[in-house]
């Protein structure tokens, strides 16, 4: 029986990456996500107002719910999605035309743009013109927060390396005769990652986490989780 394993990482008030949690279950489930976010608020978990994953309604509804977060659509994988509506031949030409909403200053700016572009597709390819009007708000969140943190909010990017590594231990394995004998292989793999993690330079430096902690009144804000208890 095939079981989804969810990892959750955050990166706490010192600009560090931690491991959060992990656990298994039906991945495309609100009760199993709202399970697992309460899991994680119940050891501590606060402040969090950006959710970064990819498309999993349970998840977004439960993030809302538990976190009371937004949640942004990783862009990297959304981009796939909607070029797959498009032509190969076309391609390079519709990418060219979805980005200029991720040039934009800032979400207000941007919104307008993605709004335009998808009016000027949608007459070629439809169903690439209600993807975009579906996700507007999902992909373009990470647009509410400063721009120097932006690069490490619009997609799951930062995570593909920590997946790849998790992927290639259980596949030696292979077959797992119970859910727990996978925490207990994945568990050592992101313990490793973790402790590896508090060994590099900060994820996000402290200036930069200053700018986000303690922003000027005008400014919208990213609070940032504590260590996980």
């Amino acid at each position: 029986l095939s079981t989804a394993t969810i990892i959750a990482v955050g990166v706490n008030t010192d600009g560090r990456r931690e491991v959060l949690g992990v656990a298994t279950g039906a991945s495309e489930a609100e009760v199993f996500w709202k399970g697992f976010l309460r899991s994680l608020a119940d050891r501590g978990l606060r402040g969090v107002k950006l959710v970064i994953a990819d498309d999993h309604k349970g998840l977004r509804a439960a993030a809302s719910k538990v976190f009371h977060a937004s949640l942004q659509r990783c862009r990297v994988h959304w981009m796939r999605n909607a070029l797959a509506h498009v032509g190969k031949a076309q391609q390079s030409m519709a990418f060219a035309a979805l980005r200029q909403a991720f040039l934009q200053p800032d979400q207000e700016t941007a919104r307008q743009t993605w709004r335009h572009v998808a009016d000027q597709l949608r007459e070629r390819w439809p169903k690439l013109g209600k993807l975009m009007d579906d996700s507007e708000h999902d992909v373009l969140a990470y647009m509410a927060f400063p721009v120097s943190h932006r690069t490490k909010l619009h997609s799951t990017n930062p995570l593909e390396r920590l997946n790849k590594e998790v992927k290639r231990r259980a596949d030696v394995v292979g077959i797992f005769p119970s859910e727990a004998s996978i925490i207990r292989l994945i568990g050592a793999v992101l313990l490793e990652a973790n402790d590896e993690w508090q060994l590099q330079h900060r994820y996000m430096g402290l200036e930069a986490m200053g700018e986000m902690l303690n922003p000027a009144p005008t400014n919208e804000t990213l609070q940032l989780p504590p260590r996980a208890a």
